[in-house]
This record gives C-alpha cells, sequence and structure tokens, in this order.
C-alpha cells in the first residue's frame, strides 16, 4: 500500500508532514511526498494568503487524477479555517484541522470532519529524512496576534515541546544540519529553558544547527553567546514587516524600527560576518509613502542578505481585514521598487564575501554556506559538507571552488 504526503506552506508543515510519512511507514505503507498514484492521500493544507488557500483546494483535484477512487485525508491550517472548502470536495473521506496531527494514521477509512483542540506540545515521530536538513519542531503556535496573520486563530496558543525530547531526536538524526522549526520559534520555554538554553544543551552535538525566524526581541547577548560558543550557523532571520515604527504599531508588532536595528547592530557586533535575512510586507492599509520609503531604506540601512518581501493581502478574521485596502496599483508599483531595491543590498551584501572561504552544505540543487548564501560547486554531491572558496559572483549566490570535504 502506497500513502502520498503532499505538503503546502510553511516549514513546520514540511516537518509535520514528513512524521506522518514515518508514522505511516511505521504501519506498513511505502510514502512519497511527490504527487502519483498512491492508495491514499494526505493534504497538508497552507492558509498563510488567500492564494495559499486557493491552491490547497485546488491540490484536491491534482492528487486524485492519479488515482480517483484512493480516499483524500485533509488536514492543516486551510482546512482549519474553512472544513466546508474541503468536506464537499469529491473524493475527500476526512477533513482534520491543525492539530493533533499525531491522529492522522488513524483516520485512514474514516469519514466526516473533526477539528481538535490542543493544549499542550503534540508529539510525533522523528521526520522522515526527505531533505539534506533535517527540521526539527521545538514549538507550535502563537499568542503575538499580529493585526494581518491568521496562523494563531488556526494554530492556536504557544506550546513548547520538552527540551530533552528534543535533544533526543536531534542526537539520534544522522543530517549535518538541523534546522529548529516553530510558528513562533522566539517563544519558546520549557520551564526554565528558553531558547538560548536550549541552544546551549544542543551545543555538543556533530550537526551544524541553524535557527527558524526569529523575533527581534529574541536578540540577547545569552542568545548570541550560545550563538557564539556552539555550533549553530550565524545565519539570522529576523521577521521585520515594516520599516516605519508607525507601522509597525499598526500591525501589532512589539518593536520599533530603532529596537529592530538595535537587534541587527548587536548580531554584526558579535558576528561580522554573519547574515541577517527577513521579510517585508509591502502596501499594508496604513502605509503612507513616507512609511513604505522607511521600509526602502532600511534594507540598506539594515544590510540584509536577503528580503522576502510579499504584497499585503486580507485574510478575514484578523483585525487588518477590517482596514480599506490600498489601490492595487499602489502595492504593484511599490513592490517593484522593494524587489529592485532588495536586488541592489543583495548584491552588495554578497560582493563583500568574494574570494572568501565558507563552509557549504551541498542539496540536490547547490549548497548553502553558514550565512546561507548560495553556491554551486563542480563536484559537489547531495549531502557533502566541504570548505569553499567563493569565487565568481552568480544570480543568488556565488560559484565555489571545493577545498576540502568534511566527513
Amino acid at each position: 500500500m502506497k500513502a502520498c504526503v503532499f505538503t503546502l506552506g510553511c516549514k513546520m508543515n514540511e516537518a509535520e508532514s514528513a512524521s506522518l510519512m514515518r508514522a505511516l511507514e511505521g504501519r506498513g505503507y511505502e510514502t512519497t511526498e511527490e504527487p502519483g498514484y498512491a492508495d491514499v492521500y494526505f493534504l497538508n493544507t497552507c492558509a498563510v494568503t488567500a492564494e495559499a488557500e486557493r491552491k490547497s483546494r485546488q491540490a484536491v483535484a491534482r492528487l486524485r487524477k492519479f488515482n480517483p477512487a484512493a480516499p483524500v485525508i485533509v488536514f492543516g491550517c486551510a482546512s482549519q479555517r474553512d472544513p466546508s472548502a474541503f468536506s464537499a470536495r469529491e473524493g475527500v473521506t476526512f477533513v482534520a484541522g491543525a492539530m493533533r496531527k499525531d491522529r492522522l494514521p488513524d483516520l485512514i477509512g474514516a469519514h466526516g470532519t473533526e477539528r481538535e483542540e490542543e493544549r499542550a506540545f503534540c508529539e510525533l515521530p522523528a521526520p522522515k529524512r526527505t531533505r539534506t536538513r533535517a527540521l526539527l519542531r521545538v514549538q507550535d503556535g502563537c499568542d503575538r496576534f499580529c493585526s494581518y496573520c491568521i496562523i494563531p486563530y488556526l494554530r492556536g496558543r504557544s506550546r513548547s515541546r520538552g527540551w530533552e525530547s528534543i535533544v533526543e531526536e536531534a542526537r539520534a538524526s544522522d543530517a549535518k544540519e538541523i534546522v529548529l522549526t516553530g510558528v513562533d520559534l522566539s517563544s519558546y520555554r520549557d520551564g526554565e529553558t528558553d531558547l538560548a538554553a536550549l541552544l546551549v544543551r544542543l551545543g555538543q552535538l556533530p550537526a551544524r544547527i541553524r535557527l527558524g525566524s526569529l523575533e527581534a526581541g529574541a536578540v540577547t547577548d545569552r542568545l548570541l553567546d550560545a550563538v557564539e560558543g556552539g555550533n549553530v550557523a550565524p545565519h539570522f532571520h529576523l521577521s521585520l514587516q515594516s520599516g516605519s515604527t508607525r507601522v509597525l504599531r499598526a500591525m501589532n508588532r512589539r518593536y520599533s524600527r530603532e529596537e529592530y536595528l538595535g537587534a541587527v547592530r548587536k548580531i554584526y557586533g558579535r558576528f561580522p560576518r554573519g547574515a541577517v535575512t527577513t521579510d517585508i510586507i509591502v502596501g499594508y492599509p496604513t502605509e503612507t509613502e513616507e512609511d513604505f520609503l522607511q521600509s526602502l531604506s532600511i534594507v540598506k540601512e539594515a544590510n540584509f542578505l536577503r528580503v522576502h518581501a510579499f504584497p499585503f493581502s486580507p485574510r478575514a478574521g484578523t483585525a487588518a481585514a477590517k482596514l480599506r485596502d490600498l489601490p492595487a496599483e499602489v502595492k504593484r508599483e511599490r513592490m517593484a521598487r522593494m524587489a529592485a531595491a532588495c536586488a541592489e543590498q543583495e548584491a552588495r551584501f554578497l560582493t563583500a564575501f568574494e574570494g572568501e572561504e565558507a563552509v557549504a552544505l551541498f542539496e540536490s540543487e547547490g549548497g548553502y554556506t553558514e550565512q546561507y548564501i548560495r553556491v554551486e560547486a563542480e563536484g559537489a554531491r547531495e549531502g557533502m559538507l566541504a570548505r569553499v572558496r567563493l569565487t565568481e559572483r552568480r544570480e543568488g549566490g556565488f560559484g565555489a571552488v571545493i577545498l576540502e570535504e568534511y566527513r
């Protein structure tokens, strides 16, 4: 029997789907994440944007083309938000939500719709390795309730995994890099063990640790001490969303522009050859041209390696959805300017690394350094960890020469 687990959305979804695959294999199923013929389909949905929800709905028909007789079990954020959008679709036998994913294997053969609540962190089997890097879930849910974000309403309140369980899974992994994932990684806490203390506990592992997305307030001396003294990559994805303090307040983000820049300066003060990446929302409903210019200028001022910029998309059920959206042409024009500024800044950042040495972990289509700079090198193999020299600039990164492979 074969099960296909198809995933849309974030790295948390990827990790949870990989755990489901491991659980299904324990029950005798052959599993795949690639769409194709299967005896049962699991669809892990995303609701971070309206477009993500649309793709989630479309995925039902896409999967059924391979075997119209196979049951489709839908779960995740989009089905938590609107189960009826999936339950009425032909072939869908069960619609679950975004929580209690440990029970998904038991839903094969079941019919109906059910969304369970979750008050404690839901333990899942160690994920099946489907990528070169291993994803390690340490936290779920969110208490921040940013005005534009629907996820706290779907995944529930912040819940942290016990540190012993995290360390045990990390020790059992044969991955050369482990990515800590969570909806709000910055809020991790198990008793007296916060994120900084967790990094110390993981510090003796042979694998390189990479942090998921962080909030500016998480950048403390204790956290940076743990990164500096251990095996953590000096790459910080520090969520921004706007360069304007006025817009940040409207978004219910809990820092100002200057506080965010202070966190960035603290990072570069400790790690001059580190890297900061971020997300920026363009065209929030209250964003004026002056606010937007603040977002443009912070791209260079914060010396970002890379920026994921995207236009504001109203999500029903959030505070921002009640605001009057900006005209589409305004958002398109600002997105074009933002994209140009981000490309210019990325080129400026990368130029400073040309000719330097770095340690890169290679995947099927290239590798990434500690700073998350993309590299391509002749003779590289998937899973190879190697010291490289960054040579000529290429789109999004560098060509590189392998100097030494680490076993």
